[in-house]
């Protein structure tokens, strides 16, 4: 089956109504300082959360992390700050009329670079977009990238908006006909993909990489470790070339099932870990078990 047809085409679009610093602009207006820290640094964290039904899923979780995570970069957002997080997200589900879609919530740092100017004042910018689901490809192909996760670094484990590496990764698989790749540490321990967590089954064992890999702590990670006795190990790539079956975990994707590991086909699963959540381009939601 060529690219083209494997992948279900659609033109991916943000909806038009954000949610700037509390208040509703349009999303193409929403903007920060040129020389702020998010700017220039990246200095800021986010959350991608799917949205069934409108309802937002595991928002507790993706909170959780995002407060975690501001701490570790050195964000102050104040705890009647993120209170606040819930209720706009739930506004803006009912402002743009959306069920089943996406959104993102983005702490930036606004304050000017100590290293550019001589004024410092705390200012932390709050940005919540809705928009379409990500497309997902029929047939998921999946490569070793060529470049490692520090798992020393102090961004191991944080989703920060220092994400470009990410994106690196992602794109150069996607330049060699892959769609995602698989990304080892320093110590040659499997760590991620690209932009979600990974799963393997050898026998009827599912095996995932421990946090200490500098793998994310995703919120579907996390739910699927607490639906299913699973392995968090430290192990080499070679693992996976003798994997039974691999899955990728995302909010942005759901659970989706590795059709081809390099060289390597897949045989279709029908294992449960697949119908603990809806696939994201379906409207039918599935219990979890």
């Amino acid at each position: 089956m060529g690219r083209a047809s494997a992948v279900i085409i659609r033109t991916l679009r943000m909806h038009k109504v954000a949610l700037f610093n509390g208040e509703f602009i349009d999303a193409a207006d929403a903007n920060i300082d040129a020389l702020s820290a998010a700017a220039l640094y990246g200095r800021g964290v986010f959350t991608t959360i799917a949205i069934y039904d409108g309802e937002p899923f595991l928002l507790d979780r993706h909170l959780n992390r995002l407060r975690s995570n501001s701490v570790t970069v050195g964000l102050k957002y104040h705890d009647e700050e993120f209170e606040c997080l819930e209720k706009q997200l739930n506004e803006l589900i009912t402002r743009n009329s959306v069920s089943d879609c996406r959104a993102r919530v983005t702490l930036f740092d606004g304050s000017a670079s100590e290293l550019w100017t001589n004024k410092r004042e705390d200012r932390i910018h709050s940005l919540i977009v809705t928009g379409e689901q990500r497309q997902i490809p029929v047939e998921l192909k999946l490569t070793i990238s060529p470049f490692t996760v520090n798992s020393n670094s102090p961004l191991a484990g944080v989703k920060s908006c220092n994400y470009l590496e990410n994106i690196l990764a992602a794109s150069e698989a996607k330049e060699r006909g892959f769609d995602d790749a698989v990304r080892s540490n320093e110590r040659g321990e499997i760590a991620s993909a690209c932009m979600a967590n990974v799963f393997w089954l050898k026998g009827n064992e599912l095996f995932t990489p421990v946090l200490e890999t500098g793998c994310l702590a995703g919120t579907t990670r996390e739910f699927v470790l607490e639906n299913f006795d699973c392995h968090q190990v430290k192990i080499g790539l070679g693992e996976l070339k003798s994997a039974d079956f691999i899955f990728l975990t995302s909010a942005g994707i759901g659970i989706r099932q590795v059709t081809a590991f390099e060289k390597r086909e897949f045989d279709r699963s029908d294992h449960e870990i697949l119908k603990l959540l809806p696939p994201v381009d379906k409207k039918t939601r599935m219990s979890a078990k």
